[in-house]
């Protein structure tokens, strides 16, 4: 493995002042003149070109996905380029990478970066893809690597040479042009790999704390809660003296939550799943859920239990149900199926979908900010990601590897290595 300092002389892209702290020679620095923005590079290197994976929905009702070569512009004063050595494959990015074809259908032609995978989009959800028809189109939320060039403003240039994790789209790229804005910088001695994650899922729990605050509930309920997410979730409430109820869909899974200190967990496989909900609902007084899945009637089965809860210590009898606000937050489609609910829980509900762009828009930049430091503290502890897989962006066109990591196995994540 080169080290930081052979990655950043060979790469195309690095500031005089970068060159200067890398201890790189005078002459393989250059500095750029006022045309273009104050900005300058090593040895005179243009522009670099990057590979970026694509997706493209055809008209007649194919998934494509391909490798380009994209330019990447000089960078503006208020904007950095960062060399992309990890990216996450959350569920998140297989909406639009995957645009839900049909894997079974799945063709490879060509090799290497030449690679082309063909899939049949089925005939229901074709139509609703229109506005994307034929438009090649970046995919991945989130990544982490090194600023390698910035523009002239100070907030730029005091990331230079800084380990970042970054948020914006198109980071199954090798280098991506961003605002500085769109940057959280890393710990010292923190790696591109374990920054890459520090976005979709710490922001996303944190929110789902956030939110039970601000909607004046006590304690919460997360399902497929093995996941990466529930497992940062797990460890923010241990610390937070908060209290959440796990559901998992296995034993293994809820074995997993326990050893790491995770006080209720309740297998759905389970004989008794309804009992033993029910039971942790009237211990902790949760009144609010974040679903992973979507489909399905795990959401209805949520809500019965939290009236269940809620009667067990009710003083009299309503008929209309208890005048406890029960609430469900959708914010995954693990279940592509359709939502099923069960009238059997009052009239004092709500299911609605949770995101977390439009959250952080509801708390503000100075609430937001501070979820952003503590992710940026915690990034190696309670923020801490898994991958049971590494693929460069030529692997990620693999037929094994989509079918793979399509699935959305809980706990089983794929991490893109643009670099490799």
């Amino acid at each position: 493995m080169p080290t930081r300092q052979a990655q950043i002389r060979n790469s195309p892209w690095a500031t005089s002042s970068f060159a200067v702290k890398l201890g790189l020679p005078r002459s393989r620095r250059t500095q750029s003149g006022s045309g273009n923005g104050g900005w300058s590079t090593v040895g005179g290197m243009t522009t670099p070109t990057s590979q970026q994976l694509r997706t493209l929905v055809t008209t007649d009702g194919f998934l494509e996905l391909s490798l380009q070569a994209v330019e990447t512009s000089d960078p503006k004063p208020d904007e950095v380029v960062v060399r992309i050595e990890a990216a996450p494959i959350n569920p998140s990015d297989l909406g639009l990478l995957l645009a839900a074809a049909d894997l079974s259908t799945l063709t490879s032609t060509g090799t290497g970066e030449s690679t082309v995978v063909r899939a049949q989009i089925p005939g229901n959800v074709h139509p609703t893809l229109k506005a994307r028809f034929d438009e090649s189109m970046p995919c991945g939320n989130e990544g982490g690597g090194v600023v390698v060039a910035a523009g002239s403003s100070d907030a730029a240039q005091a990331l230079l040479g800084k380990t970042v994790g970054v948020l914006g789209g198109a980071m199954y790229s090798q280098f991506r042009k961003l605002h500085v804005s769109q940057c959280l910088a890393l710990p010292d001695g923190t790696t591109s790999e374990q920054g890459a994650a520090c976005f979709v899922n710490p922001l996303t729990a944190l929110c789902m704390v956030e939110a039970m605050k601000l909607e004046d509930h006590k304690a919460l309920v997360h399902t497929a809660a093995a996941s990466n997410l529930g497992q940062m979730l797990n460890r923010i409430c241990l610390d937070d003296n908060v209290d959440l109820v796990n559901i998992v869909r296995k034993p293994e899974q809820a074995a997993l939550l326990r050893a790491a200190g995770a006080k209720h967990v309740c297998d759905s496989s389970s004989a008794d799943f309804a009992s033993e909900l029910t039971n942790a609902l009237i211990e902790t007084g949760a009144t609010i859920a974040f679903d992973a899945t979507g489909g399905g009637t795990l959401a209805s089965k949520i809500l019965t239990a939290m009236e269940a809860a809620a009667n067990a210590t009710a003083k009299e009898y309503s008929r209309y149900g208890s005048n406890t606000f029960k609430q469900v937050y959708i914010y995954g489609g693990l279940d592509r199926s359709s939502t099923e609910l069960s009238r059997n829980f009052g009239f004092s509900w709500s299911v609605g979908g949770f995101l977390l762009t439009p959250f952080l828009a509801r708390i503000g930049a100075e609430a937001t900010n501070v979820l952003r430091e503590r992710v940026a503290a915690e990034i190696t502890t309670t923020f801490a990601s898994h991958y049971t897989a590494r693929v460069s962006l030529v692997d990620t066109l693999s037929l094994d590897a989509i079918r793979d990591y399509a699935r959305q196995a809980t706990g089983e994540k794929y991490l893109v290595t643009p670099q490799a």
